[in-house]
């Protein structure tokens, strides 16, 4: 989706945005003696982004070092006198790429596949996308030869000319950096209140005019609406409505939701008593309904592809109501529950015996295994390429996904594809990536990627006029997570303890207390059951030759098989799944119509 567009015309940037978008508020132009910034989505808030627009024109089009980039959820282009400047927040929600060749850029644009039309497949980058979910957002490779991607939190700046002058390198702008640990330790309570001020401003950013919250019944979300119906509540001229949206499953596993869900709304009523429920059936939605839209209309190649009928569903009834932001909570798991990763620091640093007694502790809270626990927190961050080895020598390899882990090759890509291009180098690429040198530290960088894949969100922001937004994900809610000592933030036995803590006095009882939610495998399992033929025929009836040069096809099409019947686990059913929706994508390359909507010039300051 083009919402931007950026091209240089007798030697001058002429840009353009997408009529529609700006006429939704999803796309803010801006001006002043010094530029003109265009910013898609928002900065600094979301109901005032024309200031938040202003400021981030203020602050970048001065001489000096460029300052930090602020929170939100933005690619922006600066057009200044004597520099263009392409940007996009830490988060990374909202895509930006450039097409270059020989130091020079000549295009920029939210949609990869519009600069990249015509242009040879890089065959490189679906090795690396193959790896694993966390692969797209942070490498500038695009499917299509020349066509790079500006990286979260990166400012890229040219020559008015469109000559590359440099690249920020990640992470070196962050808005939050954590702050210095305190001299004397930090008990559960401080930590709290540290978490809960963190987290209302992150909520405060991105409350809009009309906001909705998905309330699922678990902590996370019911956190963020109740912070979201609070700071509403005590607004003085009642600036915003508050939605609260909810899928409703009326049988099977997933009905077990249902208490938790009417317990949170009425929590939630309790600040807000004139919030709106809406309650969206999904009991008919199964996982790859519509398959071939959803993996095939991306501008990429999209991983979770398989997951989007539902969340279109929820995003379908918010757009009805108006909505201009719609938030989750996605990203506590990995952000706001204690860091099992600790661990490792612990081994690294010879305190064995430490390691030890809190991995027994860790054990005991999440009723696994000593063993397990070791090997996922310790060993496998330590040699991840090596563990995923022995675990598929261990499997004997009795079925397709037997012992397919996330970094390795899985048999379905051909050795020959894989060797020819770099998939052991993108393989130990990711596995760095995921846990870093420092893995205690990796896992928060990674978090933003695992834990939030929405392109969906991107993909349908021009029907619907909103995109996701995720409180846990703000800068400085991981910064005031990632100071904190594990033994601050882990309790046996009690899963996120710090939020729970922090959200004391607003949680519904019942929702504090429970430490396990219903996941989505019945949607996942029906979802297979109903379509795995249709997936196989897709396969076998694939006629884009890089599906063929790529994949072992009856390799890959047993392995959709045996996840029907509920072989594999999680981990080996993503990379099946990424598979099938790369196969789809590549399908859709020749069939898409590319045109673009109405677009509106922008004329330069």
């Amino acid at each position: 989706m083009r919402a931007l567009f950026l091209e240089w015309a007798g030697g001058a940037p002429r840009l353009s945005v997408s009529a529609a978008l700006a006429g939704r508020g999803l796309v803010t132009t801006v001006a002043s003696p010094a530029g003109t910034a265009v910013v898609v989505g928002w900065a600094g808030s979301v109901r005032d982004r024309t200031a938040g627009a202003r400021r981030l024109l203020d602050a970048f089009a001065r001489p000096g070092p460029q300052p930090r980039l602020p929170p939100g959820d933005y690619a922006a282009v600066l057009v200044c006198r004597d520099r263009v400047l392409l940007m996009r927040d830490g988060q990374a929600r909202v895509p930006l790429f450039f097409r270059e060749h020989g130091g020079r850029v000549d295009a920029v644009s939210t949609s990869a596949r519009r600069l990249g039309e015509g242009a040879e497949l890089e065959r490189r980058y679906f090795c690396r996308y193959l790896t694993g979910a966390a692969a797209q957002p942070h490498w500038e490779t695009t499917p299509f030869h020349g066509v790079r991607r500006v990286l979260g939190g990166e400012v890229v700046e040219l020559s008015p000319t469109g000559r590359i002058r440099g690249r920020a390198p990640r992470g070196a702008r962050q808005a939050y950096d954590p702050p210095a640990p305190e001299a004397g330790p930090l008990d559960l309570g401080g930590a709290a209140r540290d978490l809960r001020r963190a987290l209302e401003n992150a909520v405060a950013r991105r409350l809009g005019r009309v906001t909705a919250c998905h309330v699922s019944g678990g902590t996370d979300s019911t956190s963020v609406a109740l912070l979201a119906a609070r700071l509403l509540a005590a607004e003085p001229d009642d600036q915003g409505d508050l939605v609260l949206l909810a899928g409703r499953f009326a049988a099977g596993e997933l009905a077990g939701e249902r208490p938790y869900v009417d317990e949170a709304v009425e929590g939630i009523r309790l600040h807000a008593p004139g919030v709106r429920l809406v309650g969206v059936d999904a009991d008919d939605v199964s996982d790859f309904d519509d398959f071939e839209h959803h993996a095939g209309d991306a501008d990429e190649p999209y991983a979770h592809a398989f997951r989007a009928p539902f969340w279109s569903r929820l995003h379908g009834a918010a757009a009805g109501l108006g909505c201009d932001v719609l938030l989750t909570g996605c990203g506590a798991d990995p952000v706001a529950d204690a860091n099992p990763l600790h661990l490792h620091r612990l081994a690294r640093t010879g305190r064995l015996r430490q390691m030890t007694r809190q991995a027994r502790a860790w054990a005991a809270g999440g009723e696994r295994g000593l063993r397990d626990v070791v090997i996922a927190n310790v060993v496998r961050p330590a040699l991840p390429l090596a563990t995923e080895r022995a675990a598929l020598a261990l499997s004997g390899r009795a079925t397709v996904l037997g012992g397919v882990g996330g970094f390795s090759r899985p048999p379905w890509l051909r050795r020959g594809f894989a060797r020819a291009h770099g998939y052991r180098e993108a393989g130990s690429a990711e596995a760095r990536f995921v846990y870093g040198r420092r893995p205690e530290e990796s896992l928060y960088d990674a978090a933003n990627y695992l834990a939030a894949p929405d392109p969906l969100s991107w993909r349908r922001a021009r029907q619907d006029g909103f995109l996701l937004s995720h409180p846990f994900l703000d800068p400085e809610v991981v910064a005031a997570m990632r100071r904190l000592p594990a033994e601050a933030a882990f309790r046996p036995g009690r899963p996120k303890a710090v939020l729970r803590e922090a959200m004391a006095d607003l949680l519904p009882e019942r929702i504090r207390g429970r430490t396990a939610k219903i996941p989505f495998d019945q949607v996942y399992a029906r979802g297979l059951r109903t379509h795995g033929d249709d997936l196989v025929g897709l396969c076998r009836s694939a006629r884009h030759p890089l599906v063929t040069e790529m994949f072992d096809v009856e390799t890959l099409c047993r392995a959709v098989r045996e996840a029907r019947l509920g072989l594999g686990d999680a981990r080996a059913c993503d990379r099946v799944n990424s598979a099938l929706a790369l196969v789809v994508w590549l399908e859709g390359l020749g069939r898409r119509d590319l045109t673009d909507d109405a677009t509106v010039p922008v004329t330069a300051s």
